[in-house]
């Protein structure tokens, strides 16, 4: 069989992108809309790798792609006297593109700290997930996010040969290719804006420039010929389509209380698979939209159909598979002896979940029924030992001796966390959110 360099060129890059992506979306791992915060429980490294990818994925785009080599010629790498002076330059570029990201980043997490507390809200919730169809709408070719064209032709002007002017290029090159960064860029700097953390806001820009600069880079630095642009652009865009769409209805399903999502969102199996029969229907019909659009296709006539029929059943299989999965969380294994509670803790170096509750308080029956069961909490929490005091019988010895040790007298509820270590890093004696719980259980190690 005849080795398909073009095609062997972008099944790698697609499998460095889907490398640290999947990270971002392990289905297994509780709410979409808390994408970062479930990264970093991997590690920064985690999540800069993740934020890497994505910038990756944003430079094989239509409106990035085909520009490349025109612009590492414009700033003169393709003319360097010697590879290391192209390297030069082509970094000049790339550090332009950080310099005009990075702020992004630093704003939206300074911004999100005055809106953490709204996020919650169904209102606010609702605004963020229609942010994020129009978006995909954007992707899926219903209108562009573009500047006015007198700016846009004004700033494909600027910049020039030499370190400045590949430094200046670089400055405006995320501006000029407005349309299809966009998209993702505005998506993650939402993500961004969750996390409310500055100094991860800077570096996840930082390496999402990295991401969108490394073909620059590698073309100016090492005279390299990309494959020419082509019709596989197109299911970029609509990968990137599907999964923004996905998020909007992820956001407002984590936003709603368990109890309504499970209405229309079944454990059962027949559930998962026809969410999985719509999947690869509009995959399918994703496949026959790209074929078509190839040059001189003898399907190209079906090429829009193919691909407005494809949006639909993608975007139904994707939240059914995903929402599926997430009612399949395990349930927390509660244990019910505290000596054996403990010293399970401590053999095995993990982390306790201890519960005080009893069957007349009403916010420890509000934890069981929203906390407890809530597929990120139940994620979270395999990682501890769970015991539950049932603390109804006030006049039994062994729970007035527990009560006692814990320091869990006073009235109930009482929930605590203790780390690995032994020690005590979170005590709640009200009813707590599962947002809030899940975060709390995440910092325990």
């Amino acid at each position: 069989m005849k080795f398909n360099r073009p095609l062997a060129f972008v099944l790698l890059l697609l499998g460095i992108v889907l490398w640290p992506l999947s990270l971002w979306a392990e289905p297994s791992a509780g709410s979409d809309t808390g994408l970062f915060e479930r990264t970093l429980s991997h590690g920064v490294l985690a999540v800069l790798a993740a934020s890497y990818g994505f910038g990756l994925l944003t430079s094989l785009t239509p409106c990035v792609y085909p520009m490349i080599a025109i612009t590492v010629s414009v700033f003169g790498a393709r003319e360097a006297k010697s590879r290391l002076q192209g390297a030069f330059l082509s970094l000049s570029f790339v550090v332009g593109i950080v310099c005009l990201f990075v702020p992004m980043g630093v704003a939206s997490a300074v911004l999100g700290k005055g809106f953490g507390s709204a996020l919650g809200s169904l209102p606010v919730v609702a605004a963020i997930a229609l942010v994020f169809s129009l978006l995909s709408a954007s992707l899926f070719g219903a209108f562009e996010i573009a500047l006015p064209q007198s700016l846009n032709n004004r700033l494909s002007g600027v910049g020039g040969t030499g370190y400045v002017g590949a430094f200046v290029l670089g400055l405006v090159c995320g501006l000029v290719a407005a349309p299809c960064v966009g998209p993702f860029l505005f998506g993650l700097l939402g993500w961004i804006a969750s996390t409310r953390n500055v100094a991860l806001g800077s570096a996840a820009m930082t390496f999402y420039a990295f991401g969108l600069g490394t073909l620059f880079f590698i073309v100016g630095a090492f005279a390299v010929n990309l494959p020419k642009a082509g019709a596989w652009m197109m299911g970029i865009k609509w990968v990137g389509g599907v999964a923004l769409a996905y998020l909007a209805l992820s956001y407002v399903r984590d936003a709603l209380p368990h109890e309504v999502v499970a209405t229309w969102v079944s454990p059962g199996l027949p559930y998962g698979i026809a969410g999985a029969v719509l999947l690869v229907i509009g995959i399918g019909l994703a496949v026959t939209h790209v074929v078509a659009e190839r040059r001189h296709s003898p399907i190209a006539h079906l090429s829009k159909l193919a691909k407005l029929a494809s949006i639909a059943p993608a975007i139904a299989g994707l939240f059914m598979v995903v929402s599926w999965t997430h009612m399949h969380v395990p349930a927390l294994q509660w244990e019910s002896n505290e000596s054996a509670a403990t010293g399970l803790a401590a053999s095995a170096h993990k982390p306790l979940l201890i519960d005080f509750g009893a069957t007349w308080c009403a916010a420890c029956k509000e934890l069981d029924e929203q906390t407890f069961v809530d597929p990120r909490v139940r994620n979270e929490g395999e990682r501890f030992v769970a015991l539950h005091v049932d603390a109804t019988n006030e006049d039994d010895p062994e729970v007035t001796r527990v009560r006692r040790k814990y320091g869990a007298t006073e009235g109930l509820p009482v929930v605590l966390l203790f780390g690995s270590d032994g020690r005590e890093a979170f005590r709640f004696t009200e009813f707590v959110p599962p947002d809030r719980f899940v975060q709390a259980l995440a910092s325990v190690k």
